[in-house]
């Protein structure tokens, strides 16, 4: 068996990682805007190449461009994300205030976050597959072949216990008022 098993599996991780940081859980988190893509000069730039994001509050996000002509851009952006925040623009900079999760919205999140995790479920699903017909394709006598396929199967429980941990933390996260 290589490490490159293993490597696909962390990039998974890492990947499920980023996509629930996208998840936001009530309180301003700049990752929440990573996937935003702007207008710029004619081509789609990602919103934190064009403008500096901070978090002053807990509940606020403030997103000042470096070029102040690129504004209606970002805010036009912001609105047809779908990330439910309808940006305020004074001029300068946009603020983005977060509102209060509700219950509902809380379990939808927590849906989408399970959701995510079981596509990474899947993800390692496929690593484990394509390794197993690599495993069998090669001419190993039967025992090491074997040994092979069971270290690659103890990888996948190793990294589904991590996604199943880490889609649990996201839960209590999203549920804490």
């Amino acid at each position: 068996m290589n490490l490159n098993t293993e490597e696909k599996m962390k990039s998974t991780i890492e990947a499920l990682d980023n996509k629930l940081l996208s998840i936001r859980a009530g309180r301003a988190n700049a990752a929440m805007l990573n996937g935003i893509m702007v207008e710029y000069y004619g081509s789609p730039t990602p919103l934190s190449s064009v403008a500096n994001i901070t978090v002053p509050e807990a509940r606020s996000l403030f997103i000042k461009p470096f070029d102040r002509s690129v504004l209606k851009n970002i805010e036009k952006a912001i609105n047809e994300s779908n990330i439910g925040i309808a940006p305020n623009n004074n001029g300068e900079m946009i603020i983005l205030t977060i509102p209060e999760l509700n219950e509902e919205r809380r379990k939808e999140y927590v849906k989408m976050a399970k959701s995510i995790g079981e596509e990474a479920k899947v993800s390692l699903r496929n690593i484990r597959q394509e390794d197993n017909e690599k495993i069998k394709k090669s001419e190993l006598p039967e025992d090491e072949e074997r040994l092979y396929l069971e270290d690659v199967q103890e990888l996948v429980n190793k990294y589904n216990k991590i996604i199943d941990e880490k889609i649990n933390e996201k839960e209590q996260e999203l549920m804490q008022i």
